[in-house]
Formats: C-alpha cells, sequence, structure tokens
C-alpha cells in the first residue's frame, strides 16, 4: 500500500475486455462514486466505463480476441499490454484493482499487483462449478476477495479458504420479473394472433457454424407441423449473422423455412420476451430465456476432439450444463448435448414446448424464484464488498463523505 495513499482520494483500477465486462464495470464504477465522490478510476474499459468517469488507458477492445487460432496470434501483443499495463498500475498504485471477467488476462495481473500489496478483486467467477474445483484455490492466489453473479460459487470458493461473495446477477436487475410480452410483439411487429419461435444458435461466429444446420432443420420441421408458427432469429453481432445467412444459404430447408424465418440484428431479449418457446445455445441467453419466463429448448456442441480431451481427463463435473438447470439443481429445462444435439430431438423437444400449455405454466413459477434470487442490486453489493475489503485491517477508504448502500 502506498504510504501517501491516506493524504489522496481513493483509486480504484478496473480491467474489462468485453461489452459484459463493461456494463459491469459502469455499474460498479457509478455505486462506488456514489459512496466517494472523489474517487480516481482508471484501467481498460468501453463506452459506458468511460461515461461512467474511469480514464481509459486502452481500450475493451484490445482485449476481445475469440478462439484458440486468433488467441495465438495475439498472444505477443497481450503479453505486452498486460506487462505495459502492469507497471503503469505499479507506478499509479491503486488502492484497488478490479478484474472483471476475462481471467486469462486478468488472473495473472492480479496476482502481480498482490505480490506487491495491491488489493485484489475479480469479479465474475470462471465456472468452479462446471469443471476442476481446484480453480478456486488457484482463482484465490490472484485475488483477495471474489465477486460471484451465482449463489452456489462461494461454497466452492470457501472450501478452499477464499473470500467469495453473492452478489447478484446484473441481468436479473435489468429484466423485469413480469415480462411484457404483448408490449415485445407490439415492438418486434410479429403478428400477435399466430405462434412464435425464437431461435438463437449462438453468438460467436464458430457456434454459429456449429449449430446453426441442425437448428435449421429443427426449425423446418417445427415449420412444417405447426402452420402459420412465425420464426425470429436475433443475430449478436455482424459475423455471426454472416455466418448465418451462409448457413442458411446452402441449407436443404431454406426453401421451407424462409417463409416463415424472420432475421434481426440485436433484440435478443425482445425476441424472448415475445416467443411461445425458444431454441438456443448453451450459455449465458440460456439465462436470459430465463428471465423472459419461456419455455426453451438448449443445444450445444462442440468439436469431437475438445469433447473428448474433456471427458476422457474428467474436467467437466456436472450433471447439467445449461444455467436454468445447475441454478435450479435439476433439469428444468431440455439439453440436448453432442451426441444428442441432433435436428430430430431438437424438433421432439421444440414441439413439445410449444404445443403444451402446461409447459410454461409449470416453468413460469420456477424461473421467477430463480429470478428473485438473482435480483440482489448486484451493482451496489458489489460496490459494499469493495469498500469492505478497503475497510479491512491495515487498509483504508479515502474521506470522502460516504453514503452506504442499505
Amino acid at each position: 500500500m502506498n504510504p501517501n495513499a491516506a493524504s489522496r482520494p481513493l483509486r480504484i483500477a478496473l480491467v474489462a475486455g468485453e461489452a459484459s465486462g463493461d456494463l459491469l464495470g459502469a455499474g460498479l464504477i457509478a455505486e462506488l462514486r456514489s459512496r466517494h465522490p472523489h474517487a480516481a478510476f482508471a484501467g481498460i474499459g468501453g463506452p459506458q466505463m468511460r461515461d461512467a468517469g474511469m480514464e481509459t488507458w486502452f481500450d475493451a477492445d484490445a482485449l476481445a480476441v475469440m478462439g484458440l487460432a486468433e488467441v495465438l496470434r495475439h498472444l505477443p501483443r497481450l503479453l505486452r499490454l498486460r506487462r505495459g499495463l502492469r507497471e503503469r498500475l505499479l507506478a499509479w498504485q491503486p488502492d484497488v484493482f478490479v478484474g472483471i471477467d476475462a481471467p486469462d488476462f486478468n488472473l495473472g495481473l492480479e496476482r502481480a499487483l498482490k505480490a506487491r500489496g495491491i488489493r485484489t478483486v475479480h469479479y465474475v467467477s470462471p465456472s468452479v462449478w462446471a469443471w476442476r474445483e481446484t480453480r478456486a484455490a488457484k482463482i484465490g492466489r490472484s485475488a483477495d476477495l471474489v465477486l460471484c453473479l451465482f449463489p452456489m460459487e462461494p461454497p466452492i470458493y470457501a472450501a478452499h479458504g477464499v473470500d467469495a461473495r453473492f452478489v447478484g446477477h446484473p441481468l436479473a436487475d435489468e429484466m423485469p420479473l413480469l415480462p411484457e410480452r404483448g408490449a415485445a410483439r407490439a415492438q418486434l411487429q410479429v403478428d400477435s394472433a399466430r405462434p412464435m419461435l425464437a431461435l438463437l444458435p449462438g453468438s460467436r461466429t464458430g457456434e454459429v457454424e456449429r449449430l446453426a444446420p441442425d437448428f435449421l432443420a429443427a426449425a423446418a420441421r417445427v415449420v412444417a407441423e405447426i402452420p402459420g408458427i412465425q420464426v425470429v432469429a436475433p443475430m449478436a453481432g455482424p459475423q455471426a449473422r454472416a455466418a448465418f445467412d451462409r448457413v442458411l444459404a446452402a441449407h436443404p430447408d431454406a426453401a421451407v423455412l424462409r417463409p416463415a424465418l424472420r432475421v434481426v440484428d440485436g433484440h435478443a431479449r425482445t425476441v424472448m420476451a415475445a416467443s411461445d418457446a425458444i431454441l438456443l445455445a448453451s450459455g449465458t441467453a440460456t439465462l436470459e430465456a430465463l428471465l423472459a419466463k419461456r419455455p426453451m429448448v438448449v443445444g450445444y456442441k462442440v468439436a469431437p476432439l475438445t469433447h473428448a480431451l474433456v471427458k476422457g481427463l474428467g474436467m467437466l463435473k456436472v450433471d447439467h450444463y445449461s444455467l436454468p438447470n445447475v441454478l435450479a439443481g435439476e433439469a428444468l429445462v431440455p439439453e440436448l448435448m453432442q451426441r444428442d444435439c441432433t435436428p430430430g430431438k431438437l424438433a421432439d423437444a421444440t414441439l413439445a414446448a410449444l404445443r403444451d400449455p402446461s409447459v410454461a405454466a409449470r416453468l413460469e413459477p420456477r424461473f421467477t424464484a430463480l429470478h428473485e434470487t438473482l435480483r440482489q442490486d448486484a451493482s451496489a453489493r458489489a460496490a459494499d464488498a469493495v469498500i469492505g475489503l478497503l475497510a479491512a485491517p491495515g487498509q483504508r477508504p479515502s474521506g470522502d463523505a460516504e453514503s452506504p448502500h442499505g
């Protein structure tokens, strides 16, 4: 800790590498600033963190690298960036460093800063509940405090002597407990009298290329069996849309699908809220589908070699894959993974969800209860935890007037 820290405003460094991290960082900065109006914020972030008042030494886009080949190509640059950032942070001497997600970049940086006496926080736990739990101990060697989005995570860390706090999930704070389905349909300008299927075959190019062929084949069967159904596919970004358009153009069922299919850019939450059922890839989108209170069918598969390695080495430690089932601790929604992720099985499960009103009636109260569990005012709780870390023995919050969160 800098011996001159007590005579200056609080300094908080943050690093976020994706749009989701930028959103988390902006919420955290706003809450920290409400408690410490004169605090200084600096590091790596995107437009929302800049708007919240952070000085961005580098843009979050510098860390936005996806896929093994791309990571390897950018690795020298990323390592140079991390070294330069570490030296700049050590010169600036923040009172606390908050690494937001991006574990491959942030955990090594946190470990180096912690070794030099700077308090460190990792915001968004890697999926320790899914992979080997010994990762929790390794994360604890980097972070003094881990801020968790899900309630099942802190007990795993506690077993390894790591301080971890459940703060709730910002998506649960943002999305309404009672989705306005009629308003969503009006916004999308879809026919409110006809059934609707939401189709989300992933957000990354590789996912779309791997999953869209089977998802589209399943959707074609749904279109053939439910007259008048509308299929709306929201795309996560230009690259995902380009990949989807390529798959659709070459798909044998394109002629069946095109009259019913509408592809939109963004608006995934609105599309989910408007739908009668959702066919989607495993990932964060399943949490959004839960918060939208809609029946869903979850499909996913990885490259066969990757799957064989993961299974053969015993790396995966879960009975359930999708977040709704993980959070519930039981199979609330169908999961069709790897060899089960076929057009026939995807179509069967989707048709069952669309044809049986009791599916939605059964899921809605369970999803609402999970939504309430996750709705904790995450940014405020995260800010309280960071300030609590600084108030621990040997630390000090700045002398700014405080407005503690009740």
